[in-house]
């Protein structure tokens, strides 16, 4: 069977160990992203086999691969596949697994940078000066975490080994959760957002969660705080960072993801910002993660085309 593989931007899918899996199979590799559902079409129109994150799959695209099978995920499906879609049109969908250890390492990476302006003083002495800004410790500080699930655990046990105090935002069960750990739970977001020197989004996308971060969440932030968002762009409303940023919020930012991905525009707003980190969706990127990834995905593509499928989302397709 014919196997596409999306979107490798490092071109290092075929260098991982795991990729031997698919050795001798017809495997095809694109490093970048098509965008437009009838070029993307166009590229892959012969392929049974798709696998990758973030591509959007819809029915617009999925009328034009009349030979697609089967879409193996390197992760959980979230809003960019239409699995009704994918059922209409009879192609099944392998779910993958994921991992909180690297998103959780670079969400604390964010923190730390953007609580200390790191990357402002590193431009600073690029540029010939010396201690041009001043950052803040993370001792003492009160760190937001919204949604208690694996990643939010983590960062919960990071901010307690650095000294600070933790406040958690969520569902019942997730803030109970937190106060069974030792952790602060907020009573309500207003409180959430006035009272975290740190605010770090850990909140699954669905229906319900879409621009479940408001402007006037951000702009209720305390002067000097940080916000950092390495879970979807989608979460918060419609430009409300970027509005929040622009009206001179005292706040500082950091973010790993962004509502329309890749970002080549060297103009793209956030990054003109001096108080304002911007990383290139790297959350999830890292070797052993990828590993663990694609692994997971490349065992379900095996196990399709051996006729024992794994991990269907919507087995009523092999019926």
């Amino acid at each position: 069977m014919k196997i596409t593989i999306l979107d490798d931007y490092q071109h290092v899918i075929n260098q991982l160990k795991c990729f031997k899996t698919l050795e001798n199979l017809d495997v095809t590799i694109l490093h970048t992203t098509e965008k437009n559902p009838e070029i993307l079409a166009s590229l892959i129109k012969d392929t049974e086999i798709l696998t990758r994150e973030r591509t959007i799959i819809n029915d617009e695209l999925l009328n034009l691969l009349p030979h697609l099978k089967l879409i193996s995920q390197t992760g959980k499906i979230s809003n960019h596949l239409d699995l009704k879609a994918c059922t209409k049109y009879n192609v099944a969908v392998a779910e993958g697994i994921g991992s909180p250890v690297a998103p959780a390492e670079l969400t604390w990476a964010l923190i730390m940078n953007a609580t200390r302006k790191i990357p402002q003083a590193i431009e600073g002495m690029k540029k010939g000066k010396w201690q041009i800004n001043i950052g803040d410790s993370i001792y003492g500080k009160t760190i937001g975490i919204w949604s208690y699930g694996k990643i939010g655990k983590k960062i919960a046990q990071y901010a307690k080994v650095f000294g600070a105090d933790v406040l958690v935002w969520g569902s019942e069960n997730s803030r109970n959760a937190a106060v069974e750990d030792g952790f602060y739970k907020a009573e309500t977001k207003d409180y959430f957002f006035k009272n975290a020197d740190i605010i770090t989004l850990h909140i699954r996308l669905n229906e319900t969660t879409i621009g479940i971060v408001k402007e006037n969440d951000l702009m209720n932030m305390r002067e000097n705080a940080v916000f950092i968002n390495t879970s979807r762009a989608e979460l918060l409303e419609k430009n409300a960072l970027i509005n929040t940023l622009k009206t001179g919020k005292n706040i500082s930012v950091g973010v790993d993801v962004y509502e329309n991905e890749p970002i080549y525009d060297t103009n793209y707003d956030l990054l003109k910002m001096d108080n304002v980190i911007c990383t290139p969706h790297i959350g999830y990127v890292e070797k052993d993660g990828y590993e663990l990834y694609f692994e997971k995905a490349f065992e379900n593509v095996i196990n399709y085309i051996n006729n024992t499928p794994t991990n269907i989302a919507n087995p009523e397709v092999l019926k």
